[in-house]
C-alpha cells in the first residue's frame, strides 16, 4: 500500500461516512436475508457492491494502491 497525499480530519470524515453508506446497505442486506427475501437481497446486495465499490474508488483517487493476494 501506498499513500501519495495527506490524511486529514477532512480525509477520514469523507471515508467515515463511506463506511457509514457501506456499513448501513450490509445491514440491509442482513435483514433481507434473515426475511428470505430474495428480492430485496439481490437489490441490497447490488446497493452494498456500489457503496464498497465507492470507497474503493475514494482511496484509490487518494492515490492509495491496494492490493489484493
Amino acid at each position: 500500500m501506498t499513500l501519495t497525499g495527506v490524511i486529514d480530519d477532512h480525509v477520514l470524515q469523507h471515508y467515515r461516512e463511506l463506511l457509514d453508506q457501506e456499513d448501513a446497505a450490509f445491514d440491509e442486506l442482513e435483514h433481507a436475508y434473515e426475511d428470505g427475501d430474495r428480492h430485496h437481497f439481490e437489490a441490497d446486495l447490488s446497493q452494498w457492491a456500489v457503496c464498497a465499490q465507492r470507497r474503493l474508488a475514494y482511496l484509490q483517487r487518494l492515490g492509495l494502491d491496494l492490493k489484493f493476494a
